[in-house]
């Protein structure tokens, strides 16, 4: 089962955003939180903001475990 969220109408360059993405893609939830409160920038703030809102809808949503979750895309 997949559970996401979508971060719309964020005023940050796509190019920024994305450098922050691939750290975090394909990491399990855990270290994927780590790497985001040690980087220090915008896109990292918002990213870390989506990802919460994914970690809460897939645990109530869909009552899955917080710590089998993974960054897919």
């Amino acid at each position: 089962m997949e559970a996401k969220a979508i971060a719309k109408t964020l005023r940050v360059s796509p190019i920024k955003a994305r450098l922050v993405i691939d750290l975090i893609r394909g990491k399990n939830v855990q270290s994927a939180l780590n790497i985001l409160n040690k980087t220090k920038n915008k896109p990292a703030l918002l990213i870390k903001k989506t990802l919460d809102s994914a970690i809460a809808n897939a645990v109530n949503n869909f009552k899955m475990d917080a710590n089998t979750l993974y960054v897919k895309e």
